[in-house]
């Protein structure tokens, strides 16, 4: 049953236990998703919250992305009794506006069209939920979480993207995740080129008893990192986290760094980096869309953390990156505390994005 269909709108609130501090609001502007330190989270509780609470969290987080799609569907489906090429048409429209993409809109379109001549969709309500499972479908093959390799020792996972999509705080909420797993893990504060992105990562260290290796700003990415992976086996460490500087998609001079980066790494170890995730700010819409494939061509990204999803209307992006790239999607990131980065769930996130009870 969806939501938004019904004649009464619903109002979801988060519960009590759930509300975030305002100050740190990932809506609000004025906070830096690159820069901010980041209370962490000392509850249990809110370290592990249960499956309920992390689909409520969802839900309410992806309010905005929600609301831009389903106010159109409803407005699409009010009084309709069938299905007919206007319907579809339209449904078509709202798909890309949300973001979804041509490529995965097409899809879409296309399966829901050959079920309506074949007569297996026969009113709006069933078109509703065969979008749903067409959504889920795109989905689905990407929901693949990070696993930690035990014989690794260190399993090095290589952070990358551009300035400001919540890189460097991601590192800091992922370090906590993996410890509370019971792993071990070091930082190294490859991102040599910020003073603010050391100190971010020195200060999670601290709070959470994580070694950090850094060195002063402005030394080179790579000797930071290659200096952490000698010192993460010889400390037998389980993850290392190497961050590294924000660097547009378009810069050929700091991808090439990039690249050079992860032959470093394999000096250390050739089966290294077992996983560079690239973190994407959904807000930019389809524009990570052109990052993710300049990224992938350079480094071999192995999966996505996408960002700032409670922050923008445009949450449909996920659905054309899974389409069109196929990258795994590790995590999403609904918000600023420790429980906003969630290891990613078709269907939870399906459920949220079109406000489906099932």
């Amino acid at each position: 049953m969806f939501n938004f269909l019904k004649k009464k709108p619903i109002v979801t609130e988060p519960k009590p236990e759930e509300v975030t501090n305002p100050s740190l609001d990932s809506s609000n502007e004025a906070v830096d998703q690159d820069t901010a330190i980041l209370p962490v989270a000392t509850d249990n509780a809110e370290q592990t919250p249960t499956k309920k609470g992390l689909f409520s969290r969802l839900k309410t987080q992806l309010t905005k992305s929600r609301e831009a799609f389903t106010s159109g569907l409803s407005r699409l489906f009010l009084g309709k009794k069938q299905i007919d090429d206007e319907l579809l048409e339209e449904l078509e429209t709202l798909l890309l506006q949300a973001d979804v993409g041509f490529e995965a809109t097409s899809q879409i379109i296309d399966a829901l069209t050959d079920q309506v001549s074949r007569q297996i969709l026969k009113d709006p309500n069933a078109l509703l939920e065969s979008l749903a499972d067409q959504l889920e479908a795109l989905l689905t093959p990407v929901e693949q979480p990070l696993v930690i390799d035990a014989d690794a020792k260190p399993h090095v996972v290589l952070m990358v993207g551009i300035n400001g999509a919540g890189k460097t705080t991601t590192i800091g909420k992922l370090a906590k995740y993996l410890q509370n797993q019971q792993h071990k893990v070091m930082l190294a504060a490859g991102d040599t080129f910020r003073a603010a992105a050391v100190e971010q990562l020195q200060t999670w260290g601290e709070r959470n008893q994580i070694p950090v290796m850094a060195q002063k700003t402005g030394a080179d990415s790579a000797a930071v990192i290659y200096d952490a992976i000698h010192s993460a086996k010889a400390k037998k460490m389980d993850v290392l986290l190497a961050d590294t500087a924000g660097r547009l998609h378009t810069q050929n001079n700091l991808m090439d760094e990039l690249k050079k980066v992860k032959r470093v790494i394999q000096k250390c170890d050739a089966e290294a980096p077992h996983d560079v995730l690239l973190v994407l700010d959904a807000s930019i819409g389809q524009n990570a869309l052109n990052q993710a494939k300049e990224f992938h061509q350079a480094v071999g990204v192995t999966g996505l953390v996408i960002t700032k999803l409670d922050g923008t209307a445009k949450g449909g992006v996920i659905f054309n990156l899974a389409q069109t790239m196929g990258i795994p999607v590790k995590f999403i990131g609904v918000g600023e505390t420790l429980a906003d980065l969630q290891v990613f769930n078709a269907k939870s996130f399906v459920d949220a994005f079109l406000d489906r009870q099932t």
